[in-house]
């Protein structure tokens, strides 16, 4: 079914949100892989909608996918991180709450009902009749301001981790959203902006000062590979403002490829690669041996950046012919 959007009116594709005229969905010519490493993107909320944002591809294409939508924290965020939610030992499907966007139900892993409908995870963190066991020593709650800075917790993750609860366990994390309603006053209000359940053997592929090339992991199973999407700025910032990442095993790419993204987007410097580049590299290095359907996201995503270049391309020389004509 196709959709409209915009004050154009444009047809749109509701799998993976382009113009119906490019739209991706036909251009994959493998099965979709079922990878045996899942991947969890975390997203930045204004990354969705740009023309070459590389998510939706992933979304088509990998099975065991889960998009969640991160913002910056523009005030107050509050997180509730615990390591002894029940469910964060099992199941590569870990997100409990968010999916605000069409095509993250593309795959089905996705829960996007809303809180109401996909909440156990919030009931289980916030029930009132039934008092948790052990709660004291398994919860963490901080609250951060903008950029990361950390001003308030119970607990701490080194109480967390010496308690023999460790991050390769698996644990839950919520983010609550802090927005004030009167720059005179103390008054906010708060709103739920993700729940996702962590699963053990997760890492994150962030080239931090502490993260390792994959080559080097060694005794340590890699099941969950999170992937920060956004550009380098807002991968920075989104890193900044969620203090649990620090918790996980960091990898990093040892790559220098210039990234297909490098005509029509910023590349920072060599090894700057698009979330699909990335997330494909990685799957490879980390044994996935289905090279063929990795290499087939690699050609859709180089076919749409075709499309924005010659969009680029078209637009330029419009520009050039009406300035020629005035």
């Amino acid at each position: 079914m196709v959709t409209e959007s915009g004050s154009s009116k444009r047809p749109m594709c509701p799998n993976c949100s382009k113009p119906a005229k490019i739209c991706l969905c036909t251009r994959l010519n493998t099965p979709i892989l079922e990878n045996s490493v899942a991947v969890t993107i975390l997203q930045h909320s204004l990354e969705m909608k740009h023309p070459l944002n590389s998510t939706r591809i992933a979304s088509l294409g990998l099975r065991n996918l889960s998009v969640v939508s991160v913002s910056d924290v523009n005030f107050q965020a509050r997180f509730v991180l615990d390591v002894n939610y029940p469910d964060s030992k099992t199941g590569s499907g870990h997100l409990v709450g968010n999916g605000k966007r069409k095509w993250d139900c593309v795959q089905g892993t996705i829960l996007c009902n809303g809180w109401e409908e996909s909440s156990d995870f919030v009931k289980f963190l916030e029930r009132t009749g039934e008092k948790r066991p052990d709660i004291a020593d398994s919860e963490v709650t901080f609250i951060i301001e903008k950029y990361g800075l950390i001003m308030q917790k119970k607990n701490s993750f080194d109480q967390i981790l010496a308690s023999g609860n460790d991050s390769e366990k698996g644990f839950g994390i919520i983010k609550y959203q802090r927005k004030k309603l009167d720059e005179k006053t103390d008054e906010y209000e708060e709103f739920q902006e993700f729940g996702i359940r962590i699963p053990p053997g997760s890492v994150l592929l962030f080239p931090s000062e502490k993260a390792v090339g994959i080559e080097e992991i060694e005794d340590f199973e890699v099941k969950n590979l999170i992937v920060l999407d956004g550009t380098w700025a807002k991968a920075k910032r989104m890193y900044n403002e969620n203090p649990w990442l620090k918790l996980l095993p960091h990898l990093k790419l040892d790559l220098e490829k210039l990234s297909l993204y490098s005509e029509v987007r910023h590349q920072p410097k060599a090894g700057c690669l698009s979330t699909i580049e990335s997330i494909v590299y990685a799957l490879k290095a980390l044994g996935e041996e289905d090279s063929e359907k990795l290499d087939g996201l690699l050609e859709v995503f180089k076919s749409m950046v075709g499309d924005q270049r010659r969009c680029k391309d078209e637009r330029l020389s419009k520009v050039s012919v009406n300035s020629s004509q005035s």
